[in-house]
C-alpha cells in the first residue's frame, strides 16, 4: 500500500516537472523570437538614419 503512494507521488512529482520544462521552452522560445525582431527593428531604424 505505501509503496503504492509512493509510486504515485513520484509519477505525478515527474508529470509535473515535465510539463514544467516544455511549457518553459515554449515560452522561451516565444521570447527569443520576439527579443529578435525588436534587435532587428532597432537595427532597420539605425540604418535608415546612417546616411
Amino acid at each position: 500500500m505505501i509503496k503504492r503512494i509512493i509510486v504515485l507521488l513520484l509519477a505525478t512529482f515527474f508529470l509535473a516537472g515535465a510539463a514544467a520544462t516544455l511549457t518553459g521552452c515554449n515560452t522561451m522560445e516565444g521570447a527569443g523570437k520576439d527579443i529578435q525582431k525588436g534587435g532587428k527593428a532597432i537595427k532597420d531604424e539605425a540604418n535608415e538614419h546612417r546616411y
